[in-house]
């Protein structure tokens, strides 16, 4: 009697927290600086959220450590629907396997939402580097081995392990220079202190647009509609090379049923929004579970990679 009584304390506790909420502002935490990828990418959907339900979404940057500074703050974070973040598959895919001290577990402390978006990953360099082709960039990493720096937006990010994939592909090596995030990596990318720079296509277009990088090549199967003339790595020379990263929305693990529901209603309609598909360019399978499926699958991936390049755990 009991238990019936309590299933049904909780079920009508349940069912007016679903009623009410949101009574407050809600917390995005973007893991990376502003003017990145994930940053835009959390921008744009805080933003459509907002207009469409009325909701105040505030966005909160916590960078650092590949984004995992930002998931360890939201997981830690009270279960209430209050707190959600954009995490990517470099900090919950990738992340497990290279960080031997990672704080949170990203299956058993987060609830998935839904995905956001996918992005190929793209090779560029400084406008005024002397590499005009991947090619170019190869012959110089063999030409005087150790001699250039790569950029990445950060340890255990996708783009990290990109970059030290595709050395051993490549035959080649480099030094990896991490950053917190795109904005941190562009000033020595463009001076050309960094030789070269990887991130998301969502991350490099800005900076390609404007003349300051030259994209050399882009990771997925076939060339980009946003970049017809840049070729694959596949193309240059490195036959099947793919790569890319994701995003995602998550909450705590134990928020509630009802509000994790509203949360993907709502989110699922910011995702059709004709202005957003446009903005963020790919169409991904929505709801928890392709989410699901899609970090289970990443996990398994890219811990094949780390383990076929002798990658250690920090």
């Amino acid at each position: 009697m009991c238990g019936v009584a309590l299933f049904a304390a909780l079920g009508f506790t349940n069912s007016a927290i679903s009623q009410t909420y949101p009574d407050k502002p809600i917390k995005l935490i973007v893991p990376f600086p502003p003017g990145g990828g994930t940053d835009i990418v959390g921008r744009v959907l805080a933003d459509q959220l907002a207009k469409q339900t009325g909701w105040k979404v505030v966005v909160e940057n916590k960078p650092g450590a590949g984004g995992t500074i930002g998931l360890d703050a939201a997981a830690k974070s009270k279960a209430d629907g209050y707190t959600v973040v954009l995490g990517q598959n470099s900090n919950m895919a990738i992340a497990p396997s290279l960080m031997s001290a990672l704080p949170y577990d990203p299956i058993k402390d987060f609830t998935p939402i839904t995905l956001v978006t996918a992005s190929p990953l793209a090779i560029t360099v400084g406008a005024n580097s002397p590499f005009k082709t991947l090619a170019d960039l190869v012959a110089a990493a063999k030409k005087n081995p150790g001699s250039l720096l790569f950029a990445s937006p950060g340890n255990a990010t996708v783009a990290h392990l990109t970059g030290e994939y595709f050395k051993k592909v490549a035959g080649v090596s480099y030094k990896h220079v991490p950053y917190k995030g795109t904005s941190q990596a562009l000033p020595d990318v463009i001076s050309g202190r960094a030789s070269f720079y990887i991130a998301s296509l969502e991350s490099s277009k800005g900076p390609v647009k404007s003349g300051q990088l030259r994209p050399l090549a882009v990771t997925s199967s076939k060339r980009h509609p946003l970049w017809p003339d840049v070729p694959t790595v596949s193309e240059s020379g490195f036959p099947d090379f793919q790569a890319g990263t994701w995003w995602g929305i998550a909450v705590p693990a134990d928020t509630p049923n009802q509000v994790v529901a509203r949360l993907d209603s709502e989110f699922e309609k910011v995702l059709k929004t004709p202005a957003v598909v446009e903005r963020l360019g790919s169409l991904v399978p929505l709801g928890q579970g392709p989410f699901s499926r899609e970090l289970a699958a990443d996990r398994k991936k890219w811990a094949g990679v780390i383990e076929a390049a002798g990658i250690k755990k920090n």
